[in-house]
This record gives structure tokens, sequence and C-alpha cells, in this order.
């Protein structure tokens, strides 16, 4: 099948996926293509339409529950986002962005249980899945699993050696432990990186150095 030609910016793209749907009207990525640009433009009824289109022609297509979870979120509709990224997984079982989505999902609704079950089977289907490990060493920690944090966030570390936010919270992990030495070196790299770590921490990291 011959490629299409490059798009010079969104609104040409946009005619060509509309111009390859007139073509052939039951091309589920054609639709999928379309509603993504659309996102872009944060025109989401319209996008949506197109979602609903795309998984009418392949229901298959995981990738186009999650975009709706997507819109959900951005309306606020925690429940909505929950259900489509569990149509996700359902429909592609090792499909990790979609477990990720209900691990977050879950983080927002305070069930760490829950939270840390879909997020370790996200970060299983893909282990250099930064998101989903930085969202889960969160859910250990709030847990009280020091130890399983600090594992995860030096994962994210051995992904992502400049990635603040995990600095941070190995600082209040080692924190938790009382090992003040390497607290103060997470919340000073941290910061370097551009993080504004909270100032109950740099205050109570002072006293120790």
């Amino acid at each position: 099948m011959p490629k299409a030609p490059k798009a010079k910016n969104v609104d040409e793209y946009i005619a060509q996926q509309r111009a390859a749907i007139a073509a052939n009207p039951e091309c589920g990525t054609s639709h999928y293509n379309l509603a993504v640009a659309l996102i872009g433009l944060k025109k989401f009824d319209e996008a949506e339409k197109e979602l609903q289109e795309a998984l009418e022609c392949s229901p298959t297509l995981a990738e186009a529950y999650v975009q709706l979870g997507g819109i959900c979120l951005q309306r606020g509709d925690l429940d909505g986002c929950l259900e489509y990224n569990k149509m996700a997984v359902k429909t592609r079982p090792g499909f990790s962005e979609g477990y990720g989505n209900i691990g977050f999902v879950y983080m927002q609704k305070g069930d760490l249980d829950e939270a840390i079950k879909a997020l370790e089977r996200a970060t299983y289907f893909n282990f250099r899945f930064v998101q989903a490990l930085t969202t889960l060493a969160n859910a250990y920690l709030l847990k009280g699993r020091v130890d399983d944090s600090i594992a995860t966030n030096l994962k994210v570390l051995e992904l992502q050696p400049e990635f603040a936010i995990a600095h941070n919270n190995l600082a209040i992990a080692y924190l938790e432990k009382g090992d003040h030495r390497k607290a103060i070196e997470h919340a000073d790299r941290a910061t370097e990186l551009g993080y504004e770590v909270a100032p109950e921490i740099l205050k109570e990291l002072e006293a120790h150095r």
C-alpha cells in the first residue's frame, strides 16, 4: 500500500485522514489517526465520535479505548476513564499503557491496593515504563512499603538518571528510613535538576548536614 505523503502541519494531516476515511469509511486506523489529531487541537467531542467510529470498524483497537479514557479524564470523569482503560486491557491483555492508566486512576481515587496491582502489571509488561514505575514507587511509599519504593525509584533512575521526581521521591523514602546521607544526596540532585523539594523536607534534612 503506498504511503500517504507527509503532512506539513496538523490541518493538512487532518485533511489527509478525512480523505482516507472518505475513500475507505471502514478503516478504523484512519478514524483513530483523525481522532488523535483532533485531541491535539482540544476538539474532544469530535475526537470522541471518531474514536467510537474507529472501534466500530476495529473493535480490538485498544489504543482507541485509552484515548477515550483520556477524554474522560479531561472532563474530570475518573470512573469513565477507568472503564475505558479496563476495556483496553480486556481487548489486549498485555497492554501496559492501559494498566498504567488504571493504576493512575486508582491512585486518584485513593485505592492503593488496586493501584499497586495495576501498576505492577503495567511495569511487568513494559519494564521501561518510567511513568508507571514512578507512580508505583509513590503507591508503595504511601502504603508504607519503603524498601519497595526505593527499589522502584532506583529502577527509574537506571532508565532516566536525571529524572528529578525519582530523586525527590528517593529523598523522602530514605528520610523515612533514617538514612539522612542518601536523603540529602537525592534532595540535592532533585534541586539541581530544577525540582522544588518540599520546604519541610529540606528543613528536616538541614538539621543533618
